[in-house]
């Protein structure tokens, strides 16, 4: 089920004195909770900027332990991972979403799903944490775009809307989420629609693979290369769509 819903208008006016106030508002807010940082970036013909953590492992002393011990959650959500770079790249050079419904799978702080907005798709950026949700409202309204936001866990998906894409970056990290992010995104995806997950070839995709094709998928590989900071990071995006019957 998804919770927490909500709606971040698109910046109609550049400068607007509104979005403005709005802009600093929410940069106070969350500086006086992180340390953070905001990183230009371009993709395609697009240029973007986006607020995330400057130290997620600082984020390690705010954990809950009885919190942790019942879902055993780290604060991944704060940084910006390669996976999500490429994966903003391929939405912004390759593909065709221009009016499509797109739903993102553990947003962080929402670099794809701003990506997807921006090529004119209507977007609902899901996260578990809504630490995070608070970062993609706020890069959001810093890129001008609108989309939903809302709560997900892909433990528990219940949830009737379909979309024509599923898109997620660098969440095949445990052996547990495996099959329930295939579930999620079973539950999610329209008839005839492709799934977009971005991973830096951890160990887990090939299985998270051998599992999407015994669930019915037909899986297409890409491999690509983005430069973070003083290193090259190896991406595969894997497209997912259903077999025909």
């Amino acid at each position: 089920m998804i919770t927490s819903r909500h709606h971040v208008p698109a910046t109609v006016v550049p400068g607007d004195p509104g979005v403005e106030a709005e802009l600093l508002r929410l940069h106070d807010e969350l500086a006086a909770e992180y340390d953070l940082r905001e990183v230009p970036y371009r993709f395609g013909e697009s240029g973007f900027s986006f607020l995330s953590v400057l130290d997620s492992y600082a984020l390690l002393d705010r954990i809950d332990p009885e919190e942790f011990v019942k879902d055993e959650q780290m604060p991944y959500w704060a940084e910006i991972w390669p996976a999500a770079v490429t994966l903003s790249h391929v939405i912004m050079e390759e593909l065709d979403i221009e009016g499509k419904s797109v739903i993102e799978l553990g947003a962080g702080v929402g670099m794809a799903s701003v990506a997807a907005a921006r090529r004119g798709a209507k977007v609902l950026c899901t996260d578990y944490s809504t630490e995070a949700l608070r970062f993609v409202v706020y890069n959001a309204l810093r890129n001008g775009v609108s989309l939903d936001t809302g709560r997900l866990d892909w433990r528990m998906v219940r949830n009737d809307e379909k979309f024509d894409f599923v898109i997620a970056a660098d969440v095949l990290y445990e052996r547990v989420n495996l099959l329930p992010i295939i579930t999620a995104i079973e539950s999610l995806l329209k008839e005839g629609g492709a799934a977009y997950i971005a991973d830096p070839r951890r160990r887990l995709a090939e299985q998270f693979i051998e599992l999407v094709r015994e669930n019915g998928f037909v899986v297409t590989e890409s491999q690509m290369h983005d430069a973070t900071g003083d290193k090259t990071v190896a991406v595969t995006i894997y497209k997912l769509e259903r077999a025909v019957k």
